[in-house]
C-alpha cells in the first residue's frame, strides 16, 4: 500500500485561486469519503467557493475537467474510483482516465488533481476514501496537490523562483 514517503507539507492559503472539483458518482460510500477529504482540504488551504460537479463515473471525469479548465480554473480536483472486475474493464477505464486527466493538465496547463483510487477490492477503496475506518485520504491528497501545484505554476508564470 502507498503512503510512505508522502512529504509533510502544512496548508498554504490558497483563497485568490479558483478551484473545482470533479467527482463520479459510482461507488457511493467511496466517493463520499474522497468528497469530503478533498472539501476538508479546500477549506484548511483557505479555497472560498469551490465548484463542485458530479459525473456519472470515472470515465467522465476527464471531459468534465477539461470543461473547467476552459472556464479558466487554477486547479481542478478529479475524484473517481475503478474497481478491478473479471473483464478487461478496468484497464480500459483507468487508462483512460489517466491519459485524460494528463492531457488536460498539459492541454490547458491547469493544476489537475488525480484522485482517481484504482484498487483491486472495494476494501482497498474503502481504506483510502478519507472515511473513518480508512488508512488513506486520497481526496484531501489529491485537493492538496493540486492547490500547490497550481500556487507553484503562479510563480512560474511571475517569473518567481523559491
Amino acid at each position: 500500500m502507498a503512503g510512505h514517503g508522502a512529504p509533510e507539507q502544512r496548508p498554504i492559503d490558497c483563497h485568490d485561486l479558483r478551484v473545482a472539483v470533479v467527482a463520479a458518482s459510482w461507488h457511493v460510500e467511496v466517493m463520499d469519503g474522497l468528497l469530503d477529504g478533498a472539501r476538508r482540504a479546500l477549506k484548511d488551504y483557505r479555497v472560498e467557493e469551490p465548484r463542485v460537479i458530479r459525473v456519472p463515473g470515472t470515465f467522465e471525469l476527464a471531459v468534465a475537467a477539461d470543461a473547467l479548465a476552459r472556464q479558466g480554473y487554477d486547479a481542478v480536483v478529479a475524484l473517481g474510483v475503478v474497481i478491478r472486475g473479471g473483464t478487461p474493464h478496468f484497464e480500459y477505464v483507468c487508462s483512460a482516465a489517466t491519459d485524460g486527466l494528463n492531457r488536460v493538465a498539459l492541454d490547458h496547463q491547469v493544476a489537475v488533481g488525480f484522485g482517481v483510487l484504482t484498487c483491486d477490492t472495494e476494501e482497498q477503496a474503502l481504506d483510502r476514501a478519507g472515511l473513518d475506518s480508512s488508512r488513506e485520504d486520497k481526496g484531501y491528497e489529491a485537493a492538496a496537490a493540486a492547490l500547490v501545484t497550481a500556487m507553484a505554476l503562479k510563480k512560474i508564470r511571475r517569473g518567481y523562483d523559491d
